[in-house]
């Protein structure tokens, strides 16, 4: 899916001119025919657009050709809201002197506010804006789903007192793969927060890198910039610290959880090996006065009252004396 914004009097408006100076190109899940599109009318380089659409891609800043990629990696819930996975997919930020392309695999919320123009303060063509934007947005989604994460955590807690199911043991185990998702592109996006930070501190004739050099020649950051990247980072730490409180929780749940099933296991099997026990005892009686041979009070009329009634006295003892062993 291929759309393109331009700010026009302060109001949001599709375009079809992809080279038109200003213009915000919104690529999810892009066919061949739209990336060559954006690479010849946007003038894109084909490797900085096609990292973005690659699973395992880590985060990172790149320049090539006086075009800058931050790539970053984003939240995402799937499935039904009772039983939803968490996930995190790559996004790429192209930013050339006239564009501003992002791109990824799947359909996420955090472009929406943008595209419906919610966010009065968003302008297609102030691009560093733009950017600090979008990884703002990605930090307060990342902190939205720690917390329900950590709700539907308790929600299943909540659930295995009382059935102790298989079913909720694995939504736990994938709540703890989510959240070791979400820790993992939390600290890569760190790293990129962190770069973009350092970038901007150092003063421009001390960049002898080139590439450092047409990074700050890109992003050209004011000082009201400068304290939105503060809270961004801010943010993502938060996210951070919550996603190991709660890995650490989750974790702790599971071997808990893990433990009592555990022990639950060994109690029935202690009560049925007891009602074994217990049951043999008048098995054993049985057995013997069931023997073709003689047998004492094989000829009394009493014989069988007097064989049920001392079977029932062992199984009296039997129970007694397991039930002082803690056995019942």
């Amino acid at each position: 899916m291929l759309k393109s914004y331009l700010t026009v009097n302060n109001g949001m408006t599709q375009t079809a001119n992809l080279a038109e100076k200003g213009v915000w190109i919104h690529l999810i899940s892009p066919t061949e025919a739209e990336l060559t599109q954006v690479i010849t009318e946007a003038k894109i380089n084909p490797d900085l657009l096609r990292a973005a659409l690659d699973e395992e891609e880590r985060s990172r800043i790149t320049v090539e050709d006086a075009q800058l990629l931050i790539l970053i990696n984003i939240p995402l819930s799937e499935g039904p809201d009772g039983n939803l996975l968490y996930d995190t997919v790559p996004l790429g930020m192209i930013i050339n002197e006239n564009t501003m392309v992002t791109v990824c695999l799947k359909e996420n919320p955090i472009f929406t506010d943008f595209e419906y123009a919610k966010d009065k303060t968003f302008h297609t063509f102030k691009r560093t804006r733009f950017v600090l934007q979008i990884l703002l947005k990605t930090a307060c989604y990342f902190l939205r789903y720690l917390k329900q994460i950590d709700r539907k955590s308790g929600e299943i807690e909540s659930q295995l007192h009382k059935s102790m199911k298989n079913e909720e043991l694995i939504k736990l185990l994938n709540l703890e793969k989510s959240l070791v998702y979400f820790t993992t592109s939390l600290r890569a996006n760190e790293i990129v927060m962190e770069k973009l930070l350092r970038l901007q501190l150092r003063p421009f004739h001390t960049a002898v890198d080139p590439d450092t050099a047409m990074t700050n020649q890109i992003l050209k950051m004011f000082p009201d910039d400068e304290d939105l990247l503060e809270d961004v980072i801010t943010e993502n730490k938060q996210a951070i610290e919550m996603a190991g409180i709660y890995s650490n929780i989750l974790s702790g749940t599971m071997d808990a959880f893990a433990s009592i099933i555990s022990n639950n296991l060994n109690i029935v099997m202690k009560f049925l090996t007891s009602v074994t026990i217990v049951m043999a005892l008048p098995t054993m009686v049985a057995s013997f006065f069931g023997m073709n041979v003689a047998v004492p009070f094989q000829h009394s009329p009493w014989a069988f009252g007097m064989t049920i009634t001392f079977s029932l006295l062992l199984v009296v003892v039997g129970v007694v004396l397991l039930r002082r062993k803690n056995m019942f």
